[in-house]
C-alpha cells in the first residue's frame, strides 16, 4: 500500500506515477519496465541495452548450452555415434529459446529489447532497500530496476527446459542405439538438476554475476583448457593436431578467452582494446612450450638420479 508524501519520495526506488497527464501524489513501486528518475518520477525505460549488457545475457545464455554439451559428451561414451546429433539438438534448443525469449519480451514480436540502465549493484536487489519514512511503516518499492536483465534470463531458462523436454527424449530414443537403456537419458536427467541450480544462481546472485562474469569466463576457460590438455596428454603441437576434436576444444576455449577479454575491456577504446585479443593464444602456447619440463616421470627420474 502506497504512503502519501508531501515532498519527494523516500528511498532510491520509490516514485510517483503519471496518471491521466498528472502525477499521482502517492509514492510507491513503479510499474514493470519503468524506473525512477532524479525527480523520483516513474519513467518508462526506452534505451537499448549496452554492449556489456548483451555480453552478460550471452554469458547467461551460454551456461546451459555448455553444460548440455559437457554432460552429453560425458554420458555418450566413446563408441556412441549419437553425441554429435545431441550437440546439434542442444544448440538448436538454446537458440530457439533465445529467439522466443526476445520475441515475447517488450517490445513484443521484435528481436530487440528495451532496458533500464544498471547504475549500481543495489539495482539488482531492490527488495533490500524498502524505506521506512516514519520508522514504523515500510514502503514496499521492490521492482526490477534492471529491467529486463533479471527476468529475461529466468524466462530463457524456462523455454530451454521446455524445448529440451519436447525434442531431446525423442531424438535420444531414436539414435542413441550405442548406449544402454539406463544411460540414454542421463544427459537429460543432468539438465533437470542444473536448470534449477542456474535459476537459483540467477535469482540470488544475478547482480554479482553481472559484475564478475568476465573474470569468471577467463579463469574457468584457462583452468578447463589446462585440465583438458593435461588429461589428454597433449605435450606438443603434433599431439594437439593429431585429432580434430582437440583442435575444436582449443578453438572453443580461445573464443571464450576472447569473450572474457572483450567483456572486461568493453571495447571503449578500440585502438587500445583490440590488440589485447592477441593474448588469446598465449596460455595454450605457454602450456605447450613448458609441458615437457613439468612431466612427472621426468621429474621423478631426475630426482632418482640425484639431479
Amino acid at each position: 500500500m502506497a504512503v502519501a508524501m508531501s515532498s519527494t519520495c523516500p528511498g532510491h526506488y520509490c516514485g510517483k506515477m503519471l496518471i491521466n497527464g498528472s502525477f499521482d501524489g502517492e509514492c510507491g513501486v513503479c510499474p514493470r519496465g519503468e524506473k525512477t528518475n532524479m525527480q523520483k518520477i516513474c519513467e518508462k525505460c526506452t534505451e537499448s541495452p549496452e554492449l556489456y549488457d548483451w555480453l552478460y545475457l550471452g554469458f547467461m545464455a551460454m551456461l546451459p548450452l555448455v553444460l548440455h554439451w559437457f554432460f552429453i559428451e560425458w554420458y555418450s561414451g566413446k563408441k556412441s555415434s549419437s553425441a554429435l546429433f545431441q550437440h546439434i539438438t542442444a544448440l538448436f534448443e538454446c537458440s530457439a529459446a533465445a529467439m522466443v525469449t526476445l520475441l515475447v519480451n517488450d517490445p513484443v514480436g521484435l528481436l530487440s529489447i528495451r532496458s533500464c540502465r544498471v547504475q549500481m549493484l543495489s539495482d539488482w536487489y531492490t527488495m533490500l532497500y524498502n524505506p521506512s519514512p516514519d520508522y514504523i511503516t515500510t514502503l514496499h518499492c521492490t521492482q526490477e530496476a534492471v529491467f529486463p536483465l533479471y527476468t529475461i534470463v529466468l524466462i530463457y531458462y524456462a523455454f530451454c527446459l521446455m524445448f529440451m523436454m519436447l525434442l531431446r527424449p525423442l531424438l535420444v530414443k531414436k539414435i542413441a542405439c550405442g548406449l544402454g537403456k539406463s544411460d540414454r537419458f542421463k544427459s537429460i536427467y543432468a539438465a533437470l538438476y542444473f536448470f534449477p541450480i542456474l535459476t537459483v544462481l540467477q535469482a540470488v546472485g544475478g547482480g554479482l554475476l553481472y559484475y564478475a562474469f568476465p573474470y569468471i569466463i577467463l579463469v574457468l576457460s584457462l583452468v578447463t583448457l589446462a585440465v583438458y590438455m593435461s588429461a589428454s596428454e597433449i605435450q606438443s603441437f603434433k599431439n594437439l593436431a593429431a585429432k580434430k576434436k582437440r583442435l575444436v576444444v582449443l578453438f572453443s576455449h580461445w573464443l571464450l578467452h576472447a569473450y572474457g577479454i572483450i567483456s572486461i575491456s568493453r571495447l571503449d577504446k578500440l585502438e587500445q582494446d583490440l590488440p589485447l585479443l592477441a593474448l588469446v593464444p598465449g596460455p595454450a602456447l605457454f602450456y605447450l612450450l613448458t609441458a615437457r619440463f613439468t612431466e612427472p616421470s621426468r621429474i621423478l627420474s631426475e630426482g632418482g638420479n640425484g639431479h
